[in-house]
């Protein structure tokens, strides 16, 4: 078992990195841009993990044989607020029929260390795959908090992808070191943060 950490080499995806990145980017394109890198970013990511069952149509000319997504098998997304929810607006395009549970993540000066996470259901459902909508990994305390809640829940490895715009290496080496069986799905990683994260 290990991180896996998939940059997709995607045209598209360079485009709109490049764009939200550019500080001449003005607010509504910026926007635009984290739309459709949840959009792209969620299509690569549901790329060998969606179940499909075969089906029989009839076409104009003949039966056929095809695939279809499988509608039972459910898939939650879990946008991080404020910021996620840019990302679930691309990604929504991509899963109609996924519920929504999305987190506001709080940290008070006297909670314990970690994020207080408001709006995770209390169970989910074994079949269930699990969306997680993050705009960065810089520093990865909301994420850990929610990873560990999830996997408190019975959801990790396979039944969950981590999808974000910007990965920093530091974060990254954190998740690792406490679940390295996951998979996060981003535009770039980037070697360093500052200080600020």
């Amino acid at each position: 078992m290990s991180l896996r950490v998939v940059v997709p080499p995607h045209p598209l995806i360079a485009h709109w990195l490049t764009v939200l990145r550019d500080t001449g980017t003005p607010s509504p394109l910026f926007a635009t841009a984290v739309l459709e890198l949840g959009r792209w970013l969620t299509y690569e990511a549901l790329r060998d993990w969606l179940p499909q069952r075969q089906v029989v149509v009839h076409t104009p000319l003949a039966t056929s044989e095809g695939q279809v997504v499988d509608a039972t098998a459910p898939l939650l997304a879990i946008p991080l607020l404020p910021a996620g929810l840019g990302l679930w607006e691309g990604a929504r395009a991509v899963l109609p029929a996924a519920a929504l549970a999305p987190l506001l993540a709080t940290q008070a000066a006297a909670d314990p260390p970690g994020a207080t996470l408001q709006g995770l259901p209390s169970e989910i459902g074994e079949r269930v795959g699990v969306l997680v909508l993050v705009p960065e990994l810089a520093g990865s305390e909301p994420l850990l908090s929610l990873l560990d809640q999830l996997a408190a829940r019975g959801v990790s490895g396979g039944r969950l992808r981590v999808i974000t715009l910007v990965a920093g290496a530091p974060a990254l080496r954190q998740l690792g070191e406490r679940h390295e069986d996951l998979s996060i799905y981003c535009a770039c990683i980037d070697g360093e943060v500052d200080g600020e994260g």
